[in-house]
């Protein structure tokens, strides 16, 4: 995500780092649903074993609906501070962490309250409901499908995307789509408990079905990240699967060194904390002077203008990945 979120300069950027403009999948559009996908893991992981211990759901959901909240908060503070530094027109409500902590909330109610079995049930509801609707929308284009126009009716000029000469906007974080991103988060909730116990086998199998599943459904329903489309969901999950499993058996299985571990510790802290660093520079008018002085200046007459573009995006990461290695080592991890 801090790769991805901030290049030098969003004109030159390769097309491996964006998102598709509509239908489509680039490696971009793998990362937030990944990270949906983990969120799932996790409380299978977490709520699993308090569960086995005898510990009663009632006594568990309270702390959950905290801690969702406080990632919602986290998220609407970003964006207050995104209007600030930006010097928006308006101030957008929904975001990713506002999606992260809707779908932490759900998907942990469902492992609190329904069973196992079931949960498979509720998934295939939740793709199966998603895609009637938006066929009953009557369109996957933008602007005049369902969910663009739920989030006009909500959200008008709130919206991620608006549009004053026709009236309609989008946000790809919006209430409709959200039924998609719950789905890719009850999926990693049930590969956590696969992983739990152990099933690597069965874990691919169910990667394969759902790669084979989702290019046999994608001429009727495209890849859509904007969206969320059930298509988009079963595709994503199953290389978000391999991923997951290719991780076990490397790290937990075989020994191997959990690269990047700093970032999994401390990744709200991470993420917050540059986009705080971001909006604060652009508040300040530095963003644009680091980036023409540090990179462009120099590196554009010898590389063209996408290396240094790039540059200043792997710097960024960099200069983050250094304060969570610095955290780590002495054992400070922000938990929200």
């Amino acid at each position: 995500m801090l790769l991805v979120n901030n290049p030098g300069d969003w004109g030159h950027v390769y097309a491996p780092l964006l998102h598709a403009e509509w239908h489509g999948f680039t490696p971009t559009d793998l990362i937030f649903p990944l990270f949906l996908f983990i969120v799932g893991v996790s409380i299978s992981l977490a709520l699993g074993r308090q569960l086995e211990r005898g510990v009663a759901p009632a006594a568990l959901l309270p702390p959950v609906a905290a801690r969702a909240a406080r990632i919602v908060g986290l998220g609407l503070l970003l964006h207050l501070c995104a209007w600030w530094a930006f010097d928006l027109d308006f101030y957008r409500p929904m975001g990713v962490l506002q999606r992260i902590g809707l779908c932490y909330f759900a998907a942990a109610a469902c492992a609190l309250y329904v069973p196992a079995r079931q949960q498979w049930v509720a998934w295939g509801a939740l793709l199966l409901g998603y895609w009637a609707l938006l066929v009953a929308g009557g369109s996957f284009d933008p602007w005049t499908n369902v969910a663009s126009r739920v989030d006009t009716a909500i959200l008008g000029p709130h919206a991620y995307r608006f549009d004053p000469a026709i009236g309609l906007g989008h946000d790809p974080e919006g209430f409709v789509s959200t039924l998609g991103a719950l789905a890719t988060t009850v999926l990693g909730l049930r590969a956590g408990d696969l992983l739990r116990r152990g099933a690597l086998k069965p874990l691919l199998w169910l990667a394969v079905a759902l790669l084979l599943l989702g290019l046999l459904w994608r001429p009727w329903l495209p890849f859509n990240k904007a969206l969320w489309t059930p298509s988009y969901v079963v595709w994503s999950g199953g290389l978000s699967i391999v991923l997951l499993a290719g991780c076990h058996w490397a790290i937990d299985r075989h020994g191997m060194p959990a690269v990047g571990r700093a970032f999994g510790v401390n990744a709200i802290a991470a993420y917050a904390g540059s986009a705080f660093m971001l909006y604060l520079l652009a508040g300040l008018g530095g963003l644009q002077p680091l980036y023409q002085h540090g990179f462009a200046d120099w590196m554009t007459p010898r590389f063209g203008p996408w290396v240094p573009s790039l540059a200043y995006a792997l710097a960024f990461v960099a200069f983050w990945w250094g304060v969570v290695r610095w955290l780590d080592a002495r054992g400070i991890h922000f938990k929200v």
